[in-house]
């Protein structure tokens, strides 16, 4: 039990205490805002999606660009912006919906507009981390304003889904718009301002609403400011205590969907503690996933198996992950040469982020208990992601987020996709792994490219480039005065297409 009715107790004294200081702070302000203030936990890195990497950038670059295509709740590829033909195995074209919007500069999108933004994501000198996946593109041509086809330079059956990237437009392209800090684009919501780093403005372009995109990185500070009224929604990153604080309160709602954030330990495997696969195995069998998601989580997450739920037409059904069995983790140290007398240390990166650090710091607790003496160092969110990146790290813990298409597989466990050609940031390198990687591509039917991959993710399992952990829930709190909202299974914040908020002449 990680946590007792009395630590519970004071959490919630000392929570109480903090809104009663933050209102004494503020003066109780009751003034009423029209805008729709929706809490952040960091700040995206960029507004530009040839180069969104991070969760936050890629949520906000949705709502502000359309997209060719998108995802189902099942994980199918269905015309966004657009419907194709596949005229070939190599020859796709792509067909503009009539009603498509404008630029919200004004001008229309046509297909040069696409071929604008492939070509650019395929130029070498604007080293977009999306190029390793576009890679087979061979010629885009412009049939007319509404058509546009692909040649490929070799068979692709999942090509449709790897064009879920955001349009801009070509004459801005050409003149090097700074699309990542003023973006530009056609979708539901326009950029109106990015005053710094703690606050975005954009405007919902069928109703004019203002939503004000707000960025308070520590957790309870954002659950305060929710229950004052100075933020009225948030998503994501809410402890245990957290929600069961915010249930209490009157006028506040919670509601929760199963989500397919996939958080995971990373090692790397260049690294000679950190290469040793007994070393891997110990740290997996070491971490007690039920308990923290019991505890810490407030059972809004489920055990992962791999990078793709169980529920995605290519994930594996079977795996749930490395049990918790601390005795075998204290044997397998042992086999590695790790004892008392010769103890395993190990550096553990993280973000600032609170909720973050906690989970380290448990999982610290809990691979002490074995023999591991892991020590945290934590970062603000662009320095720890950078040296994830750059591979300047041990072991770390991470999260991906809307994962749709299986080549994540070859973007991340590929021994080609060490960036910035891909995210194999870990160096991971198996030849098996890369063969059922290039098996499962150019298998021409679903269920043999199903199989393949089955047979991939149980290889990735005995291997463990990385530690699967779970799938996070997703859980979105709002205060009375808003309505319509609806959390996404993936965490895109696509909720904030519907959302409204009635007028209220006393926030509290």
């Amino acid at each position: 039990m990680l946590f007792s009715n009395t630590s519970n107790s004071g959490y919630f004294r000392r929570i109480t205490g903090l809104l009663l200081l933050l209102c004494l702070i503020a003066g109780c302000d009751n003034t009423a805002h029209t805008s729709i203030r929706f809490g952040l936990n960091t700040a995206p890195i960029t507004l530009d999606p040839r180069y969104v990497t991070d969760a936050v950038s890629q949520r906000l670059c949705r709502l502000i660009y359309q997209r060719l295509v998108d995802f189902d709740d099942n994980y199918r590829v269905i015309p966004a912006l657009a419907e194709w033909q596949t005229l070939s195995d190599t020859h796709y074209r792509f067909h503009l919906q009539q009603n498509r919007r404008d630029f919200h500069h004004g001008t229309p999108l046509t297909a040069r507009d696409v071929k604008a933004t492939f070509e650019s994501i395929l130029d070498e000198r604007i080293a977009s981390p999306h190029r390793a996946t576009l890679g087979h593109i061979g010629a885009i041509e412009v049939i007319d304003a509404d058509t546009v086809d692909f040649h490929l330079s070799r068979a692709d059956l999942l090509f449709p889904g790897r064009l879920n990237i955001g349009i801009l437009p070509a004459e801005a392209i050409r003149h090097q718009h700074p699309f990542n800090s003023e973006p530009l684009g056609s979708g539901a919501l326009r950029f109106v301002s990015w005053d710094n780093e703690q606050r975005l403005v954009l405007e919902r372009i069928d109703d004019g609403q203002i939503i004000e995109f707000i960025t308070v990185k520590d957790p309870t500070l954002r659950v305060l400011k929710l229950a004052r009224g100075e933020i009225d929604l948030l998503q994501g990153n809410l402890t245990r205590e957290n929600i069961h604080w915010l249930e209490r309160r009157p006028g506040i709602r919670i509601e929760r969907r199963r989500g397919d954030i996939f958080t995971y330990l990373g090692f790397n495997l260049e690294d000679p503690v950190t290469a040793k696969l007994l070393v891997r195995k110990a740290i997996a069998h070491a971490i007690d996933r039920e308990s923290i998601i019991e505890h810490v989580m407030a059972g809004a997450a489920r055990k992962a198996g791999a990078l793709l739920p169980p529920d995605h037409w290519a994930g594996h059904p079977r795996l749930d992950g490395v049990e918790y069995a601390p005795e075998h983790a204290i044997r397998l140290l042992y086999e590695a040469g790790y004892d008392q007398r010769r103890p395993l240390r190990i550096v553990f990166k993280t973000s600032s982020d609170p909720f973050r650090i906690r989970l380290a710091t448990i999982i610290q607790d809990q691979l002490r208990k074995v023999g591991i003496d892991m020590e945290i160092r934590s970062y603000d969110w662009g320095t720890f992601y950078g040296d994830i990146k750059q591979g300047r790290f041990q072991m770390y813990s991470l999260s991906w987020v809307g994962l749709k298409l299986p080549d994540i597989f070859r973007h991340v466990f590929h021994s080609d996709a060490v960036p910035p050609r891909g995210a194999n940031r870990g160096r991971f390198a198996d030849e098996r792994v890369d063969e059922l990687i290039m098996q499962a591509e150019a298998a021409i039917s679903v269920s043999a490219k199903t199989t393949l991959y089955h047979v991939l993710q149980e290889r990735l399992q005995d291997l463990l480039p990385y530690v699967p952990l779970w799938y996070e829930d997703n859980v979105a709190a709002y205060g009375e005065t808003i309505s319509g909202y609806t959390p996404a299974a993936d965490g895109n914040f696509d909720g904030i297409l519907t959302v409204m908020k009635k007028s209220s002449d006393h926030e509290h």
